[in-house]
């Protein structure tokens, strides 16, 4: 039989599931067959991924700001409640850099900081991948009334339908501050702005709305502040080119960097929420610690095969806001359902695991606790309605026995239809010519029961179909298509078996999609926590492979203290790695010049103290024996930079736009890494910016932030050009290098040695006060005296002597002297 009609796109949308399916009970859930292709789904949650957009609404009003935005990855608005920020507006700019937005809304009426703001956000020509679109909206599309009328009227699938308005408005009060009356402005705007412009819906009908699966509160308070310059030099992100072709329009894999070798995620939520977390590192020791808890007992031998079984199950966990944002459409695949059913199985699964162990640790807890029977009733529904085979092989949602009897009835019929009509073709064939052999009785769909019959040699014209007492249709594929009167009679009949079977289990299935939607807060709970464990895990597992060790933080400790530390990307690269400690604390020491040989890993020292102390602010183990973490506000770097044709700033001007932001934001509880701030200019320009720079921060006394600073300009000691004091150290070893021993440094690099002696003999010429020749003067001065020695021996020969040999002269002495003269 012919294959079925496409099924329309929509259908209303039933109030619930009918009594068939409400009477199920939740028994255990049964493990589903074999689903779809992972990669399959993987590379699917890879397109919505890139596709994905970010549209912002802020306001400023009174030196408080006001933002909320919408991502069309998960359809979560995101909001903040009121916050203070600065005229600079340093507060925005860091939660835009973060989120990367694709337009930003705000009201037309605004003050002139905020439009001084985005004009130059507008402008910008580097610095994010693309420059945010600006849209004013009247100003009385911020109206607070009116905003609250637009959150309280909106449609929302994790509200159910069952509630009434004044439910309603308390559902939402319970996670809107709607005393936050600036965040509450922003959050009209930006429902305003999602409407008229139907993200994600352009396509849709116009009674489609934006879906929005879920409201979260953001917040950016205990935050360390680290530029995005201190990422790229520490390496904590690293972005390369993908070498497979097939991906080259996909973006950018991850290279050799901190979030690289910590990222052991199994799910791609939990990989976000890790990225979200290194872009995030915090001063909130409670949020730390937990993290930490959980780390370190997953870390005991005891608990490997646990955190192995959670990891194997945090494999199944999937995209579900794409999902329910799909449900929300009605434009839900096939492979969704089994996709759901798995990541609910599992996640059911991860709540028998947490309850068997210590509910003193927050995070299992509350997976104990908030995986609610909902999840089993969820299962238990997919479980029992979703045939997954019968889906995958018809490419439909189609529904098991049982569930229906009037689809089971039809599906009946329809599986006795073949032997059925080829006993009705073998009755039409007894009254056709004889010319013809055989004919067939077929069904399609929407069009109904058909008597096809082979087409013969004489059958050339139209006019040679015609049969007596059969109705001609069409030819396809030299098959003539006739309606008769025993096919008439079967449409009527039978029907449209197909379309009615289709038809029915398509009602059945947004009878389900409205059951998972009335319960989408709790699956959205589910990706938190879930992505949470993943992350956790994902740290334990490095910590365990790389013999990192627990962090403690100390409030009262204005500084670090690292016992043995390790560079954690150098020494996976190196054969060998000599750890080495740091402090920094207190009223004293706050400045650690660090002087040594070329090559001796002065830079590497500087970053392994940023890396440590950003791994313990982001709540991971670390690769030290010890390390004490005090309060650490921001950390900056000056380490090295690379000129850039898109900035139009030289490699010197770079460093110190980067210098400049250490001076005019760092505080008593920043860290300060510089290496070899100077060098990019005139040796004595570059020494005079270092010393007045460092001589800034010693005048702050207590003040001062925590500066490593590596450098060889030696004379930096030599000349006493900082003032004596207990603020400064010189390190590695205490005390400071007399050379930076660089013709050794050169030799190892592959210098020829002739280029490496001359390079020692005018260092020595230096260090003696004596004048430089030039080379070429010398080389002038070599073949003079040369040429007077071949001469004293010309004139010494005999040539009266008969013994005398002048081709044997001529080879062993004025040869060689002629090739050193030229």
């Amino acid at each position: 039989m012919a294959s079925t009609a496409t099924t329309p796109s929509r259908t209303p949308q039933p109030p619930g599931l009918r009594a068939s399916l409400a009477s199920f009970s939740c028994p255990a859930v049964p493990v589903p067959g074999p689903g779809p292709d992972p990669q399959e789904v993987d590379e699917e949650e890879d397109e919505e991924e890139e596709l994905a957009e970010i549209h912002v609404c802020v306001l400023w009003n009174a030196g408080y700001l006001g933002i909320a935005y919408y991502d069309t990855s998960d359809s979560t608005i995101y909001f903040m409640p009121d916050a203070p920020d600065h005229e600079s507006l340093t507060l925005l700019q860091r939660v835009l850099n973060e989120i990367n937005p694709r337009s930003v809304v705000t009201s037309a009426k605004q003050d002139e900081v905020m439009t001084q703001f985005l004009g130059k956000l507008a402008s910008q020509e580097h610095g994010e991948p693309m420059r945010p679109e600006i849209i004013y909206l009247p100003s009385v599309d911020f109206g607070v009334e009116i905003s609250k009328q637009r959150l309280l009227s909106g449609s929302y699938s994790f509200i159910p339908d069952s509630m009434t308005a004044t439910e309603k408005i308390l559902f939402l009060s319970s996670i809107i501050p709607f005393d936050c009356l600036l965040m509450v402005r922003a959050l009209g705007g930006l429902l305003k702005f999602l409407s008229r412009r139907r993200i994600g819906v352009e396509l849709e009908d116009h009674n489609v709305s934006v879906p929005i699966l879920a409201f979260k509160k953001f917040v950016l308070a205990h935050l360390v502040s680290i530029d995005q310059d201190t990422y790229s030099v520490l390496q904590i992100f690293k972005s390369e080119s993908h070498p497979s072709v097939y991906k080259v329009a996909s973006g950018l894999k991850e290279g050799l960097s901190l979030f690289g070798i910590l990222n052991r995620c199994r799910c791609k939520w939990g990989e976000k929420l890790l990225r979200l977390w290194f872009t995030r590192p915090t001063q909130d020791l409670g949020e730390l610690n937990s993290r930490l808890d959980v780390i370190q007992f997953f870390l005991l031998p005891q608990n490997l095969d646990m955190a192995q079984m959670l990891h194997r199950l945090l494999s199944h966990i999937k995209n579900v806001p794409l999902i329910l944002k799909r449900m929300k459409l009605s434009h839900t695949k096939v492979n969704d359902w089994q996709v759901l059913y798995k990541t609910v199985y599992s996640a059911l699964g991860l709540r028998d695991a947490c309850r068997s162990l210590p509910q003193s640790i927050q995070l299992f807890r509350e997976i104990a606790q908030e995986f609610s029977d909902d999840l089993l009733h969820i299962a238990s529904l997919i479980g029992k309605v979703v045939d997954f085979e019968g889906s995958l092989a018809e490419n439909r949602f189609t529904v098991l026995p049982n569930i229906d009897p009037e689809i089971d009835e039809k599906k009946r019929r329809l599986m006795g239809l073949p032997s059925f009509l080829t006993e009705v073709a073998r009755k039409e064939l007894e009254n056709l010519d004889s010319r013809i052999p055989s004919c067939s009785v077929i069904y399609i769909p929407l069009i109904g029961f058909l008597l096809s019959i082979p087409r013969l040699p004489f059958m050339v014209e139209a006019s040679d179909f015609e049969i007596d007492g059969l109705d001609f249709m069409f030819l396809s594929e030299e098959k003539l298509h006739y309606r008769s009167a025993r096919t008439k009679e079967l449409d009527t009949l039978l029907g449209d078996l197909h379309c009615e079977i289709r038809d029915q289990e398509t009602l059945l299935m947004y009878q389900l999609q409205c059951q998972v939607l009335a319960r989408a807060a709790i699956l959205t709970r589910v990706l938190d926590l879930a992505s949470r464990l993943d992350v956790l895990l994902a740290l334990a597992s490095a910590a365990r492979d790389y013999g990192y060790s627990r962090p403690r933080y100390s409030p009262r400790l204005h500084g670090i203290r690292i016992q043995n530390g390790r560079h954690p990307l150098m020494e996976l690269c190196a054969r060998t790695f000599v750890p080495n400690s740091a402090e920094c604390g207190g009223d004293k020491e706050r400045v650690k010049v660090i002087t040594g040989p070329n090559s001796s890993g002065k830079s590497i020292f500087l970053k392994q103290v940023g890396l440590i102390t950003f791994m313990a602010l982001v709540g991971s183990f670390v690769p030290a024996e010890e390390a004490e973490i005090g309060t650490v506000d921001a950390i900056f770097t000056r380490i090295h930079s690379c000129e850039s044709i898109s900035l139009g700033l030289s490699t010197f001007m770079i460093d110190l736009n980067q210098v400049a932001k250490a001076v005019n934001n760092a505080t008593e509880q920043s860290l300060v890494l510089i290496d070899e701030f100077g060098k990019g200019t005139n040796t004595v320009d570059g020494l005079a910016l270092l010393a007045a720079v460092l001589r800034h921060w010693l005048a702050l006394g207590p003040k001062c932030p925590h500066v490593f600073v590596a450098t060889n300009f030696l004379s930096l000691v030599q000349l006493q050009l900082l003032p004596q004091g207990p603020l400064v150290q010189y390190l590695v070893c205490k005390g400071v290098a007399s050379a930076s021993h660089a013709s050794h440094t050169a030799a190892q690099a592959g210098l020829p040695e002739r280029l490496v002696t001359r390079g020692k003999e005018v260092l020595d010429l230096i260090r003696s006060r004596r004048p430089i020749t030039p080379v070429k003067e010398q080389r002038r001065e070599t073949q003079i005296k040369n040429c007077q020695t071949l001469v004293d021996k010309f004139l010494k020969l005999d040539l009266e002597d008969p013994s005398l040999d002048l081709d044997i002269f001529m080879s062993q002495e004025v040869l060689p002297a002629a090739a050193t003269i030229l």
